[in-house]
């Protein structure tokens, strides 16, 4: 420990098991050996009697009506989702069909199993504030059953000084809907290289794609393909993977009285279909000032990982991209908040123990990174890793970093980055900044205290972190005596 003053605040998160969603439930598939009991059941529920369906269906809504939004609306499209079921000779009346879609339904505990991993951007509202305050959204990562996790949200006020108030995380929460997304040709193209699938049907369907285009003209070029590749036997195989790859893309889009803390980010593709992890949140400004929220997550499928970009100019609207190039080869992606000498740059582990620098090609793929840090010290030997996003200071980048040392105990450090050269580490903190207390140890993963963002406000450095997935906690150091730490050690 190097005696820079991290000072905990006594406030924190925990997991809330009554924040839940609604998933599609379908009896049988959750076996070892799936057999859908779907049709039997659609039948069993015909069969009941209308006054029974009714008082069942009333009971329902009752029960979980003040725990959701438009329940009745969710079972009707949970109904609609396995209505090819229903004997075409049986005609459900209304009531019935939302009562099929209750029982195809169940809640999740999007956090049942923890809550970590946050980071901290300045919130899109900054009104009914007094002087020295700071309203900021917490991007967390949720973690329920089976591991599944989920991106949420909370809100808090810092200042004046040291002071934090954190927003209660009342109410329903809300998965959002399907936006309307332009896919990208380039990422497209990037992505069927990396995954092997370079031949003549996808390169004939790449050519007749626009720049950008939509679903219809995506299908359209499916289309359009000529007999004589139409028919190779390959051509299936190649036609899934396009249609694969062009998915990664979408967007999701939240009701405009929706709170930021009912917001969640929810699987939507099959390459996250078992989590979206760690997500590092930005605010990021561009040439002429313009703000935007940027943020890098993991997609997590059950076997392999994916990196994944997430753009919002609101928190309410998002976009989602997939990342290519070899400075995406691993977890743990944080961009900088803004161009350094015209060039977009990120921190990445693309040999998965050692901090890196890549910069965006033309191709809109990431560079083989340059390496910046690697495991040298004792509470760090086994890996590094960022801890969010480099935040900007006179001294140079700051960039607090995660280490992990024996019995797999992760601690918090800090690098240095030249202003305009962020490829020289101008300064290293020679010990930990934070590492897990004797309040800290016990959780779901125990022995850690990892961040995926701080930020600066006033003189003070704000670092959301999680406690061994069991808790958010929050901390403060004063900037200017952890930068003096830091050039003592480069000097050491």
């Amino acid at each position: 420990m190097t005696g820079t003053p991290a000072t905990r605040q006594r406030l924190t998160l925990a997991p809330d098991p009554r924040r839940v969603i609604i998933k599609l439930f379908v009896p049988g598939e959750d076996a070892a050996v799936a057999h859908t009991r779907a049709h039997d059941l659609v039948d069993r529920i015909a069969d009941l009697d209308p006054d029974e369906t009714e008082l069942l269906l009333r009971r329902t809504l009752h029960d979980f009506g003040d725990r959701h939004r438009d329940l009745e609306g969710t079972f009707q499209h949970h109904y609609e989702l396995v209505r090819h079921r229903v004997t075409r000779t049986r005609q459900l009346s209304p009531t019935a069909r939302l009562l099929v879609g209750a029982y195809f339904s169940h809640e999740f505990a999007v956090e049942a199993a923890a809550l970590c991993n946050p980071s901290m951007v300045a919130h899109p509202d900054q009104s009914a504030l007094r002087p020295g305050q700071l309203r900021v959204a917490v991007s967390l990562r949720q973690i329920g059953e089976g591991h599944l996790s989920s991106i949420g949200f909370a809100s808090a006020v810092l200042g004046p000084g040291s002071h934090l108030a954190v927003q209660g995380r009342p109410g329903p929460l809300v998965t959002g809907r399907p936006g309307h997304v332009q896919h990208r040709r380039d990422l497209l193209a990037a992505g069927l290289r990396e995954e092997g699938w370079d031949n003549e049907v996808s390169a004939t369907v790449l050519a007749t794609l626009p720049e950008h285009y939509d679903e219809a003209e995506f299908e359209r070029a499916l289309g359009d393909l000529p007999p004589d590749l139409l028919y190779r036997h390959t051509t299936p195989d190649t036609l899934e993977q396009l249609r694969r790859t062009s998915a990664a893309s979408y967007a999701v889009e939240f009701p405009a009285d929706t709170l930021l803390h009912e917001r969640v980010l929810w699987p939507a593709t099959a390459a996250e279909s078992n989590g979206m992890e760690d997500a590092r949140f930005v605010r990021y400004v561009d040439d002429a000032g313009t703000p935007t929220y940027r943020a890098t997550y993991t997609a997590y499928d059950g076997q392999r990982i994916a990196p994944r970009a997430l753009t919002s100019d609101d928190l309410r609207h998002f976009r989602i991209d997939p990342m290519r190039g070899p400075g995406t080869r691993n977890k743990g992606i944080a961009l900088f908040p803004r161009a350094v000498g015209g060039r977009h740059l990120a921190l990445c582990r693309s040999d998965g123990e050692t901090i890196g620098l890549t910069a965006l090609a033309d191709d809109n793929t990431w560079r083989a990174p340059v390496p910046l840090h690697g495991p040298r010290r004792s509470w760090e030997l086994i890996q590094v890793g960022n801890c969010g996003s480099p935040i900007e200071t006179d001294a140079g980048w700051l960039v607090l970093t995660h280490g992990v040392g024996p019995m797999r105990r992760y601690a918090i450090g800090a690098l240095l980055l030249d202003l305009h050269r962020p490829e020289r580490v101008i300064a290293e903190l020679p010990g930990a900044l934070l590492a897990p207390d004797d309040t800290e140890r016990e959780g779901y993963v125990p022995n850690v205290v990892y961040s995926c963002g701080a930020l600066l406000h006033g003189d003070l450095l704000w670092l959301p972190y999680g406690a061994s997935d069991a808790r958010v906690g929050f901390a403060t150091v004063p900037l200017a005596p952890l930068v003096e730490a830091m050039v003592q050690g480069r000097s050491s």
